[in-house]
């Protein structure tokens, strides 16, 4: 993605403790056999909080206790993360095994419990081992845990890489930072937010405008990229803003509202692209474009049909111009179309004009479809409705890990 230096400076190395007063950090306490499964992040002072989160009906257990402590006041002062066990469909065990994580570790940085938020991710069904997690609760004190390439490398699962970035901007002559980290790589598809994403800030906003901005920029964001067609149990988004920029508090009739939305979008497109590179065996990123729908809904409805097929994402994997799978997910969306008004192209290369099929080189096509970023364009001409939505390639890669989840 482009940045745009004229409205905020994208930082090298940037991530989510680069805002005032945040903190973060990762250790290993035995979830995982070697790697790092236990992360959080923590500010100076409660911080305004805003959350989305997963829209399946198995809510885990610690998206429960977050909700609860967010429900209080909407503030948080930090967050702790599991990896390799989601405590999901885990019963009343698993409820309790989430209030005794945020109540440790509450305790151990010295936090009110309601200012703590909890989540996890991993395998479904299992309980958490808590004399492990206790033990390394009991350790995040420590001076050597602390470091935000440890907090994005422990919240990892099926990950190839780990996934971070901060922006700064100016809001009232105050340098204004925003920083996130996120995982996901399985189990993603657009019905809220599909992975784990935590975002950090010092600007001054209160919860409730936090919330609406969160709610409109996920929609754009998260909302929009898929890799396998599967919701999990335990996708959510939080938003900490601890006002230590000292910015005048941001409304929308605050003169650089509109500055400060793009700069929390930009962030939130960039995780949520990342997520979609990083899918589960994935050798591309595939961008969406769909313009001139009847409405900016129906432009993501068939943006999201055309990214989400199946024989889409492995003819892409193929470097196959098969512009009959990208005509008939357009077609099958439900949204209103004219079929004698469509126009594709894979990348520059028009292949369908206004319903036939176009004269195409199928060397160049093929060129572009093997490039790590593909992007396919659909032109409805109906209207002035657009959308763009992300994905990844299916590959073999992908049946081998997650016929070996467990394992």
């Amino acid at each position: 993605m482009e940045v745009q230096l004229e409205q905020f400076k994208q930082l090298q190395n940037g991530n989510i403790a680069s805002a005032k007063g945040f903190q973060a950090g990762g250790l290993h306490c035995g979830l995982r056999k070697k790697k790092l499964d236990l992360g959080w992040v923590y500010s100076e002072i409660p911080a305004e909080a805003a959350g989305v989160y997963t829209m399946n009906a198995f809510q885990a257990a610690p998206l429960k206790v977050t909700q609860e402590s967010m429900a209080k006041e909407n503030k948080l002062q930090a967050l702790i993360v599991n990896s390799a066990i989601a405590n999901a469909c885990t019963g009343e065990q698993g409820l309790q095994d989430a209030y005794d994580m945020r109540q440790q570790f509450a305790e151990t940085i010295g936090v009110e419990e309601h200012l703590a938020a909890v989540a996890s991710t991993g395998v479904i069904g299992e309980l958490l081992p808590m004399d492990k997690l206790q033990k390394g609760i009991s350790q995040i004190p420590e001076d050597q845990f602390v470091g935000a390439n440890k907090f994005e490398t422990a919240i990892l699962t099926t990950d190839t890489k780990e996934k971070g970035i901060a922006i700064e901007l100016e809001i009232d002559g105050q340098t204004v930072t925003i920083g996130g980290a996120a995982k996901g790589s399985g189990m993603i598809h657009p019905n809220m937010a599909t992975m784990l994403s935590f975002i950090t800030t010092d600007a001054s906003i209160p919860a409730s405008h936090l919330s609406d901005a969160l709610k409109s920029i996920t929609n754009k964001s998260f909302n929009m990229i898929t890799v396998d067609g599967d919701t999990s149990t335990n996708d959510m988004v939080l938003v900490l803003a601890n006002g230590m920029a000292e910015n005048q508090a941001l409304t929308p009739e605050h003169a650089e509202w509109s500055h400060f939305y793009e700069g929390l979008k930009f962030v939130c497109e960039y995780l949520a692209k990342e997520i979609a590179r990083d899918g589960e065996g994935a050798t591309r990123l595939v961008e969406v474009q769909v313009d001139g729908a009847w409405t900016d809904q129906g432009a993501t409805a068939i943006a999201k049909s055309v990214v989400s097929s199946n024989l889409v994402k492995t003819a892409i994997h193929g470097a196959d111009a098969n512009w009959g799978r990208i005509i008939t997910a357009v077609g099958y969306s439900g949204e209103p179309l004219d079929p004698n008004k469509v126009s594709v192209y894979l990348g520059e290369t028009l292949v369908v004009e206004k319903g036939v099929p176009h004269p195409f080189d199928e060397d160049v096509a093929k060129q572009h479809l093997l490039e790590d970023e593909v992007t396919l364009f659909v032109k409805l001409g109906d209207g002035e409705g657009k959308a763009t939505a992300w994905g990844c390639d299916l590959s073999y890669e992908y049946v081998r890990i997650n016929a070996s989840y467990r394992t």
